[in-house]
């Protein structure tokens, strides 16, 4: 039997999208009797943890990303495809392409994961981007910095007042971290760069709709969360539903905000993938319903995990949409597959809450892990520590840990260069 024939021997597994759960599968699928497929619109693997730090010129764009074949490069059953995933058609069993010819799949993980939610105003994307991907990383990164120096140019006091404005919506993880991240970038890190305007007084306004931030934590963390944040510069605003977002200005809690940057951190919702999979019962957001072992109902070649499901697992745990939580599934999802194979039965899946965590700022987090509660320095390390183990790549761990202790001792942080990537290409180049 030669190599192409041994290939299509194998049972086909295509994985839809690299993040946590589609390496998860893919990483327990290496058995010879698979060939692996995975397909992402990206070539890399990215740390979204890891992204408001990106945004606020913490750390580089490729400190959290790894590409996707060097991580697979080792494993030859698997075989991976940049390109954009069009449609799935569950009858046919076989997935669209927007450059590559149709796939066809004995069994489909979809790990797509999710995208920002703008709760049914998706106008609002135009004036206050997510933080979901490194394009709107390095993104936000360049529009932060630009309002510094802008302000730094600006004849007008009132517009220099308005350039210095920046407002968060979202108490959760994602929203504290950006929050405190540019509070302390404006008031540490830029405090001496600039001669015409003091960067400590940029306003950080950190937007909720609930009665606390960080809903998942004790109230006392929450208590805590808010307490740090205001001393660090952030005014938070709590029953503030944002009811309007335009170009320089959130509307929320009754109250209009001036901002020369707005960051959304409030929602999400599934892959716009999940609307062609026909008959598929989906949440409002389009997040996938399935059943208890992860497969979609009536559809027992097919799986979901990570953010793009919606689950309460066996136990009547809701599971979460973070990274332990996608790996977990990923990892489930290839067992079923196996056990299939191996002629064996199924298991619902059971989620292994290892806990929740949020850096508030330097040496300041919370964490909620196995029953005990943390806050202040022990939190942070904690934090610190967890993050370095689930960043991909030796490389990138030891780049992003010499970087926190370097912004640690030096309240420096590296990635702070503006580039225009909408320039065009230069004349003299063009006339080589």
């Amino acid at each position: 039997m030669n190599a192409t024939t041994a290939r299509n021997s194998r049972i086909h597994v295509v994985v839809l999208g690299g993040g946590f759960a589609g390496l998860a599968a893919c990483r327990r699928l290496d058995d010879p009797r698979v060939q692996v497929t995975l397909i992402d619109r990206q070539n890399h693997h990215l740390f979204q943890p890891l992204l408001y730090q990106v945004a606020t010129a913490g750390l580089a764009a490729p400190d959290i990303a790894q590409p996707l074949r060097h991580i697979f490069s080792d494993q030859e059953n698997v075989t991976t495809l940049m390109d954009d995933v069009k449609r799935v058609d569950l009858d046919a069993r076989r997935v669209e392409l927007g450059h590559g010819s149709p796939l066809t799949y004995d069994y489909l993980v979809i790990g797509l994961g999710a995208r920002t939610g703008y709760f049914g105003h998706d106008e609002w994307i135009r004036h206050a981007p997510g933080l979901k991907t490194l394009a709107e990383a390095t993104h936000l990164r360049r529009e932060l910095l630009l309002a510094f120096e802008r302000a730094e140019t600006a004849s007008d006091p009132a517009e220099r007042d308005r350039l210095l404005n920046f407002v968060v919506v979202g108490g959760g993880p994602t929203g504290v971290e950006t929050a405190g991240a540019l509070a302390e970038l404006a008031r540490r890190v830029l405090v001496d760069d600039f001669r015409r305007i003091d960067p400590g007084r940029a306003h950080v306004h950190l937007i909720e709709a609930a009665p606390k931030l960080l809903t998942m934590f004790t109230p006392e963390q929450s208590d805590y969360t808010r307490r740090r944040l205001e001393k660090m510069g952030v005014t938070v605003h709590l029953n503030a539903p944002v009811s309007e977002v335009g170009k320089g200005y959130v509307v929320a809690g009754g109250k209009r905000f001036e901002s020369s940057v707005t960051i959304w951190a409030a929602g999400v919702e599934g892959s716009p993938v999940t609307r062609t999979l026909a008959g598929a019962p989906l949440d409002r957001g389009g997040r996938v319903q399935v059943s208890p072992d992860l497969s979609l109902p009536g559809r027992r070649e097919v799986f979901a995990a990570g953010d793009v499901v919606l689950l309460t697992d066996v136990n009547g745990v809701r599971v979460p949409g973070v990274a332990p939580a996608a790996t977990q599934m990923g990892r489930h999802v290839a067992e079923q597959i196996l056990a299939d194979i191996n002629q064996a039965e199924r298991a619902a899946f059971a989620y292994r809450d290892k806990g929740s965590m949020a850096t508030i700022g330097r040496s300041t987090a919370v964490a909620k892990v196995f029953g005990m509660h943390w806050t202040g320095l022990p939190a942070w390390l904690l934090w610190m520590s967890v993050h370095l183990v689930f960043l991909m790549g030796m490389r990138n761990r030891i780049g992003v840990f010499l970087s926190w202790i370097w912004s640690y001792c030096r309240w420096q942080r590296g990635a702070r260069i503006i580039v225009d990537t909408r320039e065009p290409v230069p004349d003299e180049l063009v006339k080589r």
